[in-house]
């Protein structure tokens, strides 16, 4: 069996603009009432379709994907071996999932998760 994606974020310099942009584009409920600001998206999909993720970074604007696997690490070290690279190693986030990171040999940057 393969490995599901599970989670997607958004991400831009202005996490409020990108939330209330989606939110009226789409009719998405974005909750980002906890202490990262980290919008939960609830896409109303049921059972067609994934939730995710809007927020703020500095940095940059980028789109990422999520694969829920079973070992964090045995999956990046096959990325690695594929030609991928880690760009953040396993972690676990305070009251949910494990996530890890890596680029692919294109330099997308894609998530890992357990545990969700």
């Amino acid at each position: 069996m393969g490995q599901p994606v599970v989670h997607f974020e958004v991400i831009g310099k202005d996490g409020d603009k990108l939330r209330s942009y989606y939110s009226e584009l789409f009719g998405w409920e974005i909750d980002s009432n906890n202490p990262m600001n980290y919008g939960m998206v609830d896409t109303h999909g049921g059972d067609r379709g994934i939730n995710g993720g809007i927020t703020q970074d500095d940095q940059g604007a980028f789109v990422t994907f999520y694969v829920e696997v079973d070992d964090l690490q045995a999956a990046l070290d096959k990325a690695e071996k594929l030609g991928g690279k880690t760009v953040m190693p396993p972690m676990d986030v305070p009251g949910g999932p494990s996530i890890a990171q890596f680029t692919d040999p294109g330099g997308n940057v894609v998530g890992l998760v357990k545990g969700m």
